[in-house]
């Protein structure tokens, strides 16, 4: 391969660890609230407006189903939250995060660097001044620079609609380990659209004991509670 044609394949491969794709705008009925300029909630007793920009950031800009259903498990209380330390990755519009911080988590909301202005503005628009010290947006790309957080800094991790990319799964799961403490209690939000989904949470048992908690049929999202295994010479 010539230099031109490998500096291709970089970017390639580039853009593919970034997620953020932005996409031609679809006629489709499903896919045209992903178009909206806004997507409006009800989470925490708080109504809630989420900007979204999906010509500019794509996929990190709009609120997608997995993060709807990742805010209603929570609101079912049947994980604590309060006083806990949490990080949500690949936040895109910061729903999950911001939710996880009104129930009263401590919350690092993380993405790759070219949605970090677009997700605190998310973040300063939908939580109120008292609110705000429990929050932290943060950049954070998968498998690299992973020293600047603390290793097993974390009570809870959470992460919505973030396994579709193939090519992220493994600097994924490197950062899942390295954020987790080992009490930890991971939260994946998923749907499960191809082989490679299932691919993925193959890979993660090697690591982690994980359990479906949730299923909701109409949005067809399922919700994965996950955490560490013990060393192998442990068991």
């Amino acid at each position: 391969m010539d230099a031109k044609g490998d500096n291709k394949h970089q970017k390639r491969a580039v853009m593919s660890r970034m997620a953020l794709v932005p996409y031609v705008e679809s006629s489709l009925p499903a896919l045209s609230k992903l178009h909206s300029s806004s997507a409006q909630f009800r989470f925490a007793n708080r109504d809630l407006r989420l900007s979204q920009d999906w010509k500019k950031l794509g996929v990190a800009a709009v609120v997608w189903d997995a993060a709807i259903v990742m805010c209603m498990y929570l609101e079912l209380r049947k994980v604590e939250l309060k006083g806990k330390v949490a990080i949500e990755l690949g936040a895109g519009t910061g729903l999950v995060g911001i939710v996880a911080a009104l129930l009263g988590a401590k919350v690092t909301i993380t993405d790759r660097e070219p949605a970090l202005d677009f997700l605190s503005a998310n973040v300063k628009a939908n939580l109120p001044p008292d609110s705000r010290g429990s929050v932290t947006v943060s950049e954070l790309t998968w498998g690299e620079s992973l020293e600047l957080y603390p290793a097993g800094g974390f009570d809870l991790v959470l992460g919505a609609d973030i396994v579709y990319l193939e090519d992220t799964f493994v600097p994924l799961l490197q950062t899942l380990e390295h954020l987790c403490s080992d009490t930890a209690l991971l939260l994946l939000a998923c749907k499960i659209r191809y082989e490679r989904d299932t691919n993925f949470l193959s890979m993660l048992k090697q690591r982690f004991s994980v359990e479906e908690v949730y299923y909701d049929k109409q949005r067809d999202i399922h919700i994965y509670k996950a955490w560490k295994l013990p060393p192998r010479g442990d068991l």
